[in-house]
Parts: C-alpha cells; structure tokens; sequence
C-alpha cells in the first residue's frame, strides 16, 4: 500500500518550514531509494512503524525496525530500502525552510539514525498532516507549515541517536565535540588538535566528521563563522565590518567578504542595511 501527497516547491517560502511530500509505504517490500549526493535538497524524516527495513551509509548496512527513524540533510547521499521477508511500515516527510540548517545545526540533529522513545505523538501529527495535504493541497500554506513543524517538534522531543550498529561509537565522539566547536569557531582552526581531541587521525576525523554531519569540519566552521558575523552585524551597527571579519576569525576583510556572500548571496554591509536597522523593534 502506498499513500502519498506530493506539494509543489514554493519558490518564495515565508514560512520556516513547509512540506514538499509526505506519505506512507507499508506491506510493499519493493520499497527501495537510492539517492546521489548532491541530488536532493530537502530535509527528510522516516520512521517506522511496523516491519523492518535498512539505511545504507558509506557501503555499510543498518538495520531499522519499530520505532526507529532516520533523518536526511539536503544534499546527502540517501540509500534506504525495506526487508523483504518483514516490509516495513514507514511514514515519511520531506521539508525545507528559511534558517532550518542553523536551527538543526544548534539543536544537534545533524546524524542520520535514531530511535524513537515515544512515538504515538509523532505518529499523530504525521497522520495530521497527511489529511491537511490531502483534503486542501496547499489552500491552507498556514496550516501546512504549522503541522510540519510540529511533525519535526515531536522528533526532537522524542529522538535519541540509535547506537547499536556498529561505527557509531566513533560518531558520538565527533557529535560530543561539536558545542565545543561552535563556541570556539572564530578562533584559528587547527585540524590536528580537533582530531588529537577526539582520539583519532586527522584523516579518520575528517571521514568521521562528515558521516556525523554530512560536512567537512571547516564547512562546519564557517558556517559558525557567518552565524557570529551576521549577529555581529546586527547587534553593532557601528563596528567596521573589517573588525568584525577579524572576530569572526578572519585576518582578510576581502576573504570574509567573499565567504560571506557565498553563503548569504550578499556582502556584510548589504546585510547590515537590510536587517541592521528596527531589526529588533
């Protein structure tokens, strides 16, 4: 049985977040997706309800059964399929928004398998959503995005990293050091004391790094990078924008600005014009 809605991309979204499909698979064990990376550029979570199934990452195979879940970031390499002796059944949506990379970054949601420790409340919002999208497509964007965050506010509440296939262990250390990282971003990064930190080669930390966050660990610090500069912007309007390069860990204004703009599709000041002023009132 297959049960789906399929929504059309809004292309000038002002919500947070807003479905792009959801559904449901169950007593189908030709259910199989594979995904390159670089391919699909939204977020995705699947949980399963009943059944077994497995989710591929780097060639190695995890198994996954009743209340289970798995989240994909965009962009992500995704290959996922269900058991054929045991279908699952597996509810899933597929979302984006404005901001949702640094709020899933802050709020550590960036591994990809966890297991659920209630899941009814989830099961019940995903059920929710599924009527809204089926019944009024999107004559009710409100309602849309609303039920979505709730799908992905349930998750949060209720997820915990699934830890018991192997290669795990090693992700958890790269997940544990990740606060740490973000609180000293700005400061020079060195490769070889964030390995030596967590005990490993800076080749395997860089290969663990990306399988805890699907980037690299400078992506990861740039990324934190951009998110002190653009606070900084806002919050002194006054401070010279090469100053605040220099905090935010760059010696080169010109650098800062390029890697700036790469990420927001606009330089500090035009940043700072747009939002620095009333931003707060």
């Amino acid at each position: 049985m297959q049960r789906q809605v399929m929504l059309p991309r809004l292309q000038q979204a002002s919500y947070f977040i807003f479905p792009e499909s959801i559904g449901w698979y169950t007593d189908h064990p030709g259910h199989v997706v594979y995904r390159q990376e670089g391919y699909y550029e939204t977020y995705s979570i699947h949980f399963i309800v009943s059944g077994k199934g497995y989710v591929e990452i780097e060639g190695e195979q995890h198994t996954l059964q009743k209340g289970d879940a798995f989240l994909y970031v965009p962009m992500q390499e995704q290959r996922y399929y269900s058991s054929k002796d045991d279908p699952w059944n597996v509810r899933w949506v597929h979302f984006y928004g404005n901001h949702l990379k640094e709020f899933m970054l802050e709020k550590g949601f960036l591994r990809t398998l966890w297991t659920l420790k209630r899941w009814m409340e989830l099961e019940e919002a995903f059920h929710e959503l599924l009527l809204e999208a089926e019944n009024n497509g999107i004559l009710r964007q409100t309602n849309l995005s609303t039920l979505t965050y709730k799908i992905l506010s349930e998750f949060m509440s209720y997820a915990a990293p699934l830890t018991g296939n192997r290669g795990m262990e090693s992700v958890d250390r790269i997940l544990a050091i990740l606060p740490t990282m973000q609180q000293k971003a700005c400061e020079p990064f060195i490769l070889e004391e964030w390995a030596e930190l967590t005990g490993v080669s800076t080749y395997y930390f860089c290969k663990l790094f990306r399988k805890a966050t699907s980037m690299t660990p400078l992506s990861f610090i740039t990324l934190c990078r951009i998110q002190f500069a653009k606070q900084r912007l806002i919050e002194k309007e006054n401070m010279p924008v090469k100053e605040i390069a220099i905090q935010a860990g760059y010696a080169s204004a010109s650098y800062f600005n390029q890697r700036f703009q790469e990420h927001e599709g606009m330089t500090p000041s035009e940043f700072r014009s747009l939002y620095g002023k009333g931003l707060f009132e």
